[in-house]
């Protein structure tokens, strides 16, 4: 008979995953504080990294164009994975669906290098400069496929008695969609937009090979520094970033916590 619960190999086991994935995380939040100029020797709290952070206007300049990337990719990206998670869901059967669909899967599981390579030779035989619209095309490439995945899973337990019933009354299907279906999937939403932003935010491969003159993003511009050696100030503009992506996730967490006891209370306030 199975054991139930925690024992000592799977606590260990636990530990030990935790602490690998998370321990150089922490690390690097913990020296960002640190007054030595020297990141590997710890010689007092202090914050003065963050102010050299905030006086680098090269390093706020590529902290300004990401964030203007991955907000414009990842509404975008929103939008167009909205749509295709619709088409996938409610068209059983139209010309090219299988070929569609997985077009929407294939940037999921290919890898950056082959799908920043080939919009580089999109863009190079299209005659198009590179620059900030380029990095925003290529990010909704890839973004608006994750989008896709959480709208369509979604969709695939929406209830259609709740359409039925509002065109039943008279409501067209685009109103009965904008009134009825995304105010009910809007935490699939919320959450497929915030995979967006954070997936553009910390993006490097892709951004590096659709990148122009002008439109370096701060993954580029944190790359380009360590090469010549880690500083405490990368580290406080990794830790800002790590503080970004962590209320983020909070947020999605607490959105979609709030909309599953919201649906769990209907059915009892029905009766």
């Amino acid at each position: 008979m199975l054991r139930r619960g925690f024992t000592r190999v799977t606590t260990t086991a636990l530990t030990l995953g935790f602490a690998f994935l998370y321990l150089p995380i922490a690390l690097l939040v913990v020296y960002s504080f640190n007054a030595s100029k020297l990141v590997t020797v710890w010689g007092g709290f202090s914050l003065q990294w963050y102010g050299e952070m905030l006086r680098d206007q090269q390093l706020l300049d590529a902290a300004w164009v990401t964030l203007r990337v991955a907000f414009t990719a990842s509404t975008l990206a929103l939008v167009l994975g909205t749509m295709a998670g619709v088409v996938l869901t409610r068209i059983a059967r139209f010309p090219g669906r299988t070929l569609f669909a997985g077009m929407v899967s294939a940037p999921l599981v290919m890898p950056d290098v082959i799908l920043g390579l080939s919009l580089l030779l999109l863009f190079v035989s299209l005659g198009v400069d590179r620059g900030f619209w380029t990095i925003v095309i290529a990010h909704t490439t890839f973004a608006m496929c994750y989008v896709t995945v959480v709208v369509q899973s979604r969709l695939l337990t929406f209830d259609r008695s709740l359409e039925e019933a509002a065109m039943d009354l008279g409501a067209p299907p685009l109103k009965t969609f904008l009134v009825v279906t995304l105010p009910i999937i809007a935490p699939a939403l919320v959450g497929g937009w915030l995979l967006a932003f954070t997936l553009s935010l910390d993006d490097l491969v892709i951004a590096s090979f659709t990148t122009g003159p002008g439109a370096t993003t701060l993954p580029m511009r944190i790359y380009s520094s360590v090469r010549l050696g880690v500083t405490p100030e990368i580290n406080a503009v990794c830790t800002v970033l790590i503080g970004i992506v962590t209320v983020g996730v909070i947020v999605a967490s607490i959105v979609q916590k709030r909309s599953l006891i919201r649906a769990a209370k209907v059915p009892g306030g029905a009766r």
